[in-house]
């Protein structure tokens, strides 16, 4: 009877949300409704309830996650700073005259502002208005156009700093000790979001570089599809202009991702340092003034109370869940599958893959992978790399249609001359390269694991 209420407590709050009821209370509402089920039918223990306040209590003091309001403001303010814009525009005189030069600015773009913002919706609309009207009016194909501005849009997930390796590697440290104390070890290790960014860095560079080899196909054997500017249009290449908008965002992103490498600052210092640089970076190109601040403290305010409201009502979820006997079933099911823990890792592979389609990363972080985390681990998985591989199934996921989340952004800001069908043609190449680098990671665990094992010695 325990064991089918922590499925109907699963399926209740897939389906609450699937029907758009807020994330948090759907979390806190429906785990204390079927916890006092469980109290009255005597399959709840009441006592699992007394740990909450503790909870709660170690939410509001975990130093980790104090990096994601510094990252999200470091975010907000360089959005605001008009950094992409500058960028692009400099980029696309640097590789206009080639075939397929705007889309390779975009990627290059993209894959620096997912370093210096890292928040997905921002960069697909933001590359969006910028980058799309000219690439339609230039002659590029509106399929490949609006795939690599979907596919560049979603690089925030992977490319370091990411809020997702952030929520991610505090999941998965705890994740981490529960499956050590498991398995015996009563002094277990922990993984940290430093350990994240550092293994999660040359799977995001290959995966920009897989983009523009693919653009460069393209362009070698399709050359209408992707044609090159005239030099007259773009004028001469402003070297000044070129190294003032590409400088000061490289600096911020060496200072933030070096300082965390070096071993100097801890992800939450180094995001201090961030948010820091992107006032300077705003005062620097004089776009910070007090209303702007007040925007950015704003926005800040807004999705960091979102992020720590869901994160109280998954963690009290976790406590239902594990108190019906939830983790035990997991185990049990895990056990049974053909495969051993290559199937078990398989089927949880699919299942995040699937609910990103209807779920937001942060819902998933902190509903299914706290459930399935601690039992893939004690299994013997390396929690690096299993993190690394749930963030790129996420952004793989967040691609595909019909419903990735990058789409419906993208869609957004699309001239409806161009049809959604279109979009979803275009995203298509794009999907098969996220599986290939998937693939390439399952296969070659040490694409991840090396950096970290190199830097860190683990």
């Amino acid at each position: 009877m325990a064991e089918l209420m922590a499925i109907l407590l699963f399926i209740s709050i897939c389906a609450a949300l699937m029907a758009g009821y807020p994330v948090a209370f759907t979390l806190g509402g429906v785990s204390l409704l079927f916890a006092g089920l469980g109290i009255i039918t005597g399959t709840f223990d009441g006592g699992y309830l007394s740990a909450l306040p503790n909870r709660l209590f170690g939410i509001m003091n975990n130093q980790t996650m104090l990096a994601v309001p510094l990252f999200v403001f470091m975010g907000v303010m360089l959005e605001k700073s008009r950094v992409a814009e500058d960028l692009l525009e400099s980029m696309s005189r640097l590789f206009g005259t080639l075939r397929g030069g705007l889309a390779i600015s975009v990627c290059v773009v993209g894959a620096l502002l997912a370093a210096s913002t890292g928040i997905v919706g921002a960069t697909v609309v933001t590359m969006g208005l910028l980058a799309l009207p000219t690439m339609l009016r230039r002659g590029y194909d509106p399929a490949i156009s609006t795939g690599t501005l979907a596919a560049t849009g979603t690089l925030g997930q992977i490319i370091p700093p990411s809020i997702v390796l952030v929520l991610l590697g505090d999941v998965m440290s705890s994740a981490y000790q529960q499956a050590q104390l498991k398995m015996g070890i009563f002094s277990p290790k922990t993984v940290s979001v430093g350990d994240l960014f550092v293994g999660a860095l040359l799977p995001g560079l290959l995966l920009v570089g897989m983009y523009i080899l693919y653009i460069i196909a393209v362009a070698i054997f399709q050359p209408k599809k992707l044609p090159a500017l005239p030099q007259e249009e773009l004028g001469p290449i402003e070297w000044g202009k070129l190294i003032n908008a590409l400088v000061p965002p490289l600096l911020l992103i060496s200072a933030v991702l070096g300082s965390i490498l070096a071993g100097y600052a801890t992800p939450t210092e180094a995001a201090a340092l961030g948010a820091l640089g992107a006032m300077i970076l705003a005062l620097y190109k004089g776009k910070l003034n007090f209303g702007q601040l007040r925007e950015v403290a704003y926005g800040t305010t807004e999705i960091s109370a979102m992020v720590f409201l869901i994160l109280i009502g998954a963690s009290l979820f976790s406590l239902v869940f594990r108190g019906f006997g939830g983790e035990v079933l997991i185990e049990d099911v895990f056990a049974q599958l053909p495969g051993g823990v290559l199937g078990a890792f398989f089927l949880v592979m699919v299942v995040i893959f699937l609910l990103g389609f209807i779920l937001d990363f942060i819902e998933i972080t902190f509903v299914v992978v706290p459930i399935v985390g601690p039992v893939l681990l004690a299994m013997g998985l390396d929690p690096v790399w299993l993190g690394v591989m749930i963030a790129l199934n996420l952004q793989t996921s967040f691609l595909t249609p019909p419903f990735g989340f990058a789409l419906f952004y993208l869609r957004g800001v699309t001239p409806k001359s161009v049809p959604t069908s279109t979009i979803y043609k275009g995203v298509l190449p794009f999907i098969l390269i996220q599986l290939l680098l998937l693939v390439i990671a399952y296969q070659f665990p040490g694409l991840v694991t090396w950096l970290p094992e190199q830097i860190y010695g683990q």
